[in-house]
């Protein structure tokens, strides 16, 4: 197959721009929250609940979406979900209460479901087999330069103008990037009768079909252990640094440390930054050790992830910046680690149920931060530093311990699902049971 083209290059170009749109939109509370618990007059519990919501409708979403990737085609679906933005964030602009902002942020949340998705379709039907798998590592790494634009510049505009105008400006924002997809994406390349999905390992070309609404896939991707495997690997992996930079580090770094907002900014900053330098690294040494993937790569991320909070936690007083950095750092391990689920997923299901197992394997990780983000503001209100006016450091410490249970269900998964997995492909022999 000869190399993409102008027209390839700007279609998923188109994409990209979309995806980091919608990252923004995703994280678009990150620097804001102290704001929007003002605005709102929310304690901790429902200011967690706008995320907790987003949350769940987008791990709700994705095998819905999948389905109708299959019968529609990416341009079509993309296009559903800017506008869904768009309706979400003009709606949070004009709530005039917390009701309406949870509404605001379920529709978000739908919107933001397709985008990703529907991306990874494009580089499957635009690009040569051999490319796919460098095109999905950089649409997930340019992704992420969203994240940075929702936690400086957002909360510049929002102190420079006013609540109505910072989200009604991101709004026009998913409007305009709706006419673009609709207008500039493709499904496929015109020679292609219908869409197809690549598999990258042997770089066969296949018509997309699927089996998830006869219920069919669901069942064969949770029956197999490497399935499970994969869900309990991005289980574990990318919910501290979700919870982290969706809700509660700005106002931990904030309140709680005593950073200046400008301090707390460029923190959560390198906690993007790492997280695109660590991708690559991760990627490849998944690629290199794919039977050690979980071993020396993902539980090791957890540990990191683990022993960073612990020490923030148990430091005398308000942590040092040096520490804080490897915090973040840690925390940006966790979204490379949480990829190589994916992997797990694609190597231990044929193509025709793929995109199941990627649904069920994504669930996972936005099922374990909704209930991290959760605890942590319910643990806050328990301890009657709900609000702005009352967030403080020991609180907060406190509230972030709900973490250590998610992070010890997950990793005792992950080895019991890598041991079942083992046998089950013939790697290790069954267990017999002791007479």
């Amino acid at each position: 197959m000869s190399g993409p083209g102008f027209r390839a290059w700007l279609i998923w170009g188109t994409g990209v721009a979309a995806y980091v749109l919608a990252v923004t939109n995703r994280t678009s509370l990150a620097a804001v929250g102290v704001d929007a618990a003002d605005r709102f007059q929310a304690d901790a519990a429902t200011l967690s609940l706008f995320a907790v919501v987003q949350l769940a409708v987008y791990g709700g979403m994705q095998i819905p979406v999948g389905v109708l990737l299959d019968r529609y085609g990416s341009r079509p679906i993309m296009t559903i979900g800017m506008l869904l933005m768009a309706v979400g964030q003009l709606t949070m602009a004009l709530s005039p209460s917390v009701g309406v902002a949870i509404v605001a942020r379920m529709l978000l949340g739908a919107g933001d479901a397709a985008v990703f998705p529907a991306v990874l379709r494009l580089v499957a039907t635009w690009f040569p087999a051999q490319r796919g798998p460098l095109m999905v590592q950089l649409t997930g790494i340019l992704g992420q330069a969203g994240q940075l634009v929702a936690v400086i510049p957002i909360a510049a505009v929002l102190h420079a103008t006013s609540w109505t105008v910072t989200f009604g400006g991101i709004a026009g924002l998913c409007v305009l990037f709706a006419v673009l997809v609709f207008a500039l994406v493709r499904n496929r390349p015109p020679e292609l009768a219908r869409d197809v999905s690549v598999d990258t390992d042997t770089g066969a070309i296949r018509v997309v079909t699927s089996t998830v609404d006869t219920g069919v896939g669901i069942r064969a991707a949770l029956a197999h252990p490497g399935t499970r495997l994969a869900f309990w690997s991005h289980f574990t992996t990318p919910f501290a640094g979700t919870a982290f930079i969706l809700l509660w580090g700005f106002p931990y770094l904030t309140a709680g440390e005593g950073l200046t907002t400008g301090q707390a900014g460029v923190l959560t900053s390198l906690y993007v930054f790492a997280g695109m330098a660590l991708g690559p690294v991760l990627g490849e040494l998944s690629r290199r050790a794919p039977h050690r993937r979980s071993r020396a790569l993902v539980l090791p991320a957890v540990a990191f992830q683990l022993v960073a909070w612990t020490a923030v936690i148990v430091w005398p007083g308000r942590a040092p910046i040096w520490l804080l950095v490897i915090l973040l750092v840690a925390l940006a391990m966790g979204g490379p680690a949480s990829m190589i689920a994916f992997d797990h997923a694609r190597t231990h299901n044929p193509s025709h149920r793929l995109s199941t197992a990627t649904g069920v394997t994504n669930a996972g990780g936005f099922l374990a931060a909704l209930l991290a983000i959760f605890a942590i503001g319910l643990v806050l209100d328990l301890q009657s530093a709900g609000t702005p006016d009352t967030y403080r450091l020991d609180a907060f410490r406190i509230a972030f311990l709900v973490q250590i249970p998610l992070w010890l269900v997950g990793a005792t998964f992950i080895s019991i699902e890598r041991r079942r997995t083992r046998i089950h492909i013939g790697m290790d022999p069954p267990r017999t049971s002791r007479r």
